[in-house]
């Protein structure tokens, strides 16, 4: 009989967060995540995804391959709440599996531009907010394929090992500002995205943990939840595995 689950609780009333991508997957998991611990949640994305639960966060509608996108949604965050306390970059696009030599060349700027100038720009519009309050948590989801580089990934690792290294850069940066920068580099995740795959390759995903077994949305979510919380306050320009142990550097 497995043990029960105790999660951890946090009181983020009054604090405002906000997740890119949150429309579904991940990103939903860490915005229904900070609204029960009393945070307002508001998704930046495209779309608004599923309405239907007690969680769901604010939508304001966001191309963060677009630069003037981000500012208006910045623009009706700050116009609703007055502020971010929290923000979470997790938008990404994973791109086709192929070898680098067979990639197109236009594909592989998309995955650049989604998961590394993306997580720029974002950040670049909202680092000022968080100046002007002297606080903040900024969190980026990169990946475990940005440390390890995955074969058939080019694109997306050199994406992701991207924003390991402007995680690392920025949280130097704002050392003195109260301002933490932190990342998270999970393995693979059970999510819809895994439903695009071979049965066989998810199999060979899990045989890399020593755990045996997929990472939940769940468990990234509250790694989030901790880093933007008072119990983190000595970590910045830190990335954090969540790869179930596969990670041996």
């Amino acid at each position: 009989m497995s043990a029960p689950v105790s999660l951890a609780h946090y009181d983020f009333s009054g604090r405002v967060a906000v997740v890119t991508g949150a429309a579904g997957g991940i990103g939903r998991a860490i915005c229904e995540a900070f609204a029960r611990n009393g945070a307002s949640a508001v998704n930046w994305d495209r779309v608004p995804g599923e309405e239907d639960t007690s969680c769901a966060p604010r939508h304001f509608q966001a191309d963060i391959t677009r630069p003037e996108s981000i500012e208006a949604a910045l623009a009706a965050t700050l116009d609703a709440y007055g502020r971010i306390d929290y923000l979470v970059n997790n938008a990404g696009f994973a791109g086709p599996t192929l070898p680098l030599d067979e990639y197109d060349p236009l594909e592989w700027q998309r995955v650049i531009d989604v998961n590394l100038l993306g997580t720029y720009h974002v950040s670049r519009f909202v680092v000022p907010v968080m100046r002007r309050a002297n606080a903040g948590r900024i969190v980026n989801v990169a990946s475990l394929a940005g440390k390890e580089g995955t074969p058939n990934a080019s694109a997306y690792s050199a994406a992701k090992a991207g924003v390991i290294a402007m995680t690392k850069s920025l949280g130097k940066e704002l050392a003195q500002t109260g301002i933490l920068v932190n990342g998270i580099a999970p393995a693979a995740v059970e999510t819809t995205l895994l439903a695009q795959m071979s049965p066989a390759h998810v199999q060979t995903m899990i045989d890399k943990s020593p755990l045996r077994r997929l990472g939940t949305t769940d468990e990234v979510a509250q790694l989030a939840l901790w880093l933007c919380s008072d119990s983190c306050s000595f970590s910045t320009g830190a990335v954090f595995d969540l790869s179930g142990g596969r990670a041996t550097y």
